[in-house]
């Protein structure tokens, strides 16, 4: 599979592909090896030798939107769903379906998919295990205290709480 990084204002990002949608995405590392290492070992993928498809450029022209404060719904982005267990889509399909500026909490989406809380967990560790941050948004989920909890991206909490300030979420402090 092929992958490929690209310039945003939040620094390099990266994204692998195949036929069926996305397979992978990277937010940026501290340096540009480190984000193409740890895409390429999470994505099984090496740099692409191919020219990018007209739907993956339209792709990274939102996300480079989108990190520059313009903000974009990545719903529709196509994305290979086997990769995951039908648990882990049915987390992601929920966090997808929460909008730019607005936060959820993991017990929110247990009881969304008819657990109870005693899943929210379970939802934690699908979320940490998300193949695309940013693109499905685990970065909008938050602890039931709303404190910034877990991020597994690069930058951790930092990262996830810089996210939700670009798109405008009511953040509190402690």
């Amino acid at each position: 599979m092929p992958h490929t990084l690209f310039p945003t204002a939040f620094g390099t990002c990266g994204v692998a592909w195949n036929e069926h949608g996305l397979t992978g995405f990277q937010l940026p590392e501290p340096d540009v090896e480190d984000t193409e290492r740890h895409l390429a070992k999470k994505a099984q993928s090496k740099s692409a030798a191919e020219p990018r498809p007209e739907w993956l450029r339209r792709l990274i022209e939102r996300v480079q939107a989108h990190l520059e404060g313009k903000m974009q719904d990545f719903a529709n982005a196509p994305i290979d769903w086997s990769r995951v267990s039908d648990f882990q889509q049915a987390v992601y399909l929920h966090a997808l379906a929460i909008k730019p500026g607005y936060k959820k909490s993991y017990g929110e989406i247990a009881k969304a998919m008819g657990l109870g809380n005693e899943a929210a967990r379970a939802v934690g560790v699908a979320l940490a295990t998300n193949p695309w941050p940013l693109i499905v948004p685990c970065h909008r989920v938050v602890s039931a205290s709303d404190k910034m909890t877990g991020f597994s991206a690069p930058g951790g909490v930092r990262t996830k709480t810089r996210l939700l300030a670009l798109e405008g979420a009511e953040l509190i402090s402690e």
